[in-house]
């Protein structure tokens, strides 16, 4: 078996409370979400990401509809038979909530955290992969019409049936979160062990305030996605929007950032000078920026282009670089200020059907 040595060396941490040691990056299906993606290019950037150490390779049902499930797993598969990895060697994590067929387009039960879905989600999700079990098993989003009991049961027969190892939530409130804590606690049950929020230098609430007490109580972990800000903080937005971007139309950037779009492009112009005293890239900044707090397990970046994640995890060089004094500097250009939690916006995805 292939070594997972890397010129920047990986380290790593662990999953919560949990014994699970998880890369300080993970590699993200979400921007493999096309149709000119084909297995063997997640199979190209999956060596990438762990010929440099990264273990963890996060998916979820609805990313291209389901289609990022099947990406992943043929690579995973290919790595197996060409000798590149064992399945010991990976963490494979997926999402269960919103279903394959578009966030507006699912019948009554095929979204949501209701058992059904959670269990028929869980069993499609596997099949797609090829795979007998994933490591770690998320809610995608909180589901304001299912119990959180029956979810934590569904989520323990779920681990009990061997699917999955352990379990976690994402975008759920700290309220939720410890609702869940504590029924589990009540029945006996395995508790979440991590939570999956977004997290970056302009976005800090959920990771530095609401969830915080939780970080003490539960041990809870984190998995921190969009720590580039939707590529607000790569730079590459400081003139005009490349045609074919994300962030192209204007009803994309008003869905992402609503008013906030313009004013986070300058501030990102400002924190360039920063970048350039500590030799790196805007984007390595902002990803060692998140990987030095200490609460967070793994920061899941995404690519597309080998380069690009190669890139991405040369941050690791930079994380020890980001002294207080360096916090200091980015705070005075950012001036975050928290606001009041704002409940997860497809939590009443089902209210349609009512």
């Amino acid at each position: 078996m292939a070594s997972a040595t890397a010129a920047t060396k990986m380290t790593y941490r662990f999953l919560g409370n949990s014994g699970l040691l998880v890369s300080k990056f993970a590699l993200g299906s979400w921007m493999f979400q096309d149709e000119k993606n084909t297995v063997d290019a997640w199979y190209q950037m999956m060596q990438t990401a762990f010929k440099h150490g990264v273990n963890l390779f996060d998916s979820a049902e609805n990313y291209a509809l389901g289609r990022a499930d099947e990406l992943m797993g043929g690579a995973i598969k290919k790595g197996i038979d060409e000798g590149v990895w064992s399945r010991e060697d990976l963490v494979v994590t997926a999402k269960i909530f919103s279903g394959t067929k578009g966030f507006m387009n699912g019948t009554p039960n095929s979204q949501g955290l209701n058992r059904k879905h959670l269990i028929e989600g869980t069993q499609a999700s596997l099949g797609r992969m090829g795979l007998e079990y994933v490591d770690v098993i998320f809610c995608h989003h909180p589901d304001a019409f299912t119990p959180i009991e029956e979810t934590v049961r569904a989520m323990n027969y779920i681990i009990d049936m061997g699917w999955a190892f352990y379990w976690g939530t994402s975008n759920w409130s700290a309220s939720e979160i410890t609702e869940a804590c504590e029924i589990a606690d009540r029945l006996g049950l395995i508790r979440p062990i991590v939570e999956q929020s977004q997290y970056s230098i302009f976005e800090r609430n959920r990771i530095e305030f609401e969830l915080v007490d939780l970080f003490k109580k539960y041990k809870l972990g984190v998995t921190a996605w969009s720590p580039l800000a939707f590529g607000t903080l790569t730079g590459k937005y400081s003139s005009d929007i490349p045609q074919g971007s994300r962030l192209y139309t204007e009803e994309m950037r008003n869905a992402l950032w609503g008013t906030d779009f313009t004013e986070r492009v300058k501030k990102a112009d400002q924190l360039k000078p920063i970048a350039a005293e500590l030799g790196c890239s805007l984007a390595q900044l902002a990803l060692a920026w998140c990987v030095s707090n200490e609460h967070v397990s793994t920061v899941i970046v995404g690519a597309s282009r080998q380069s690009q994640l190669e890139e991405n995890i040369k941050a690791l060089d930079v994380v020890e670089k980001i002294t207080p004094e360096v916090k200091a500097k980015i705070d005075q250009v950012v001036n975050y200020v928290p606001t009041h939690p704002v409940p997860d916006r497809l939590r009443e995805i089902r209210k349609r059907h009512l």
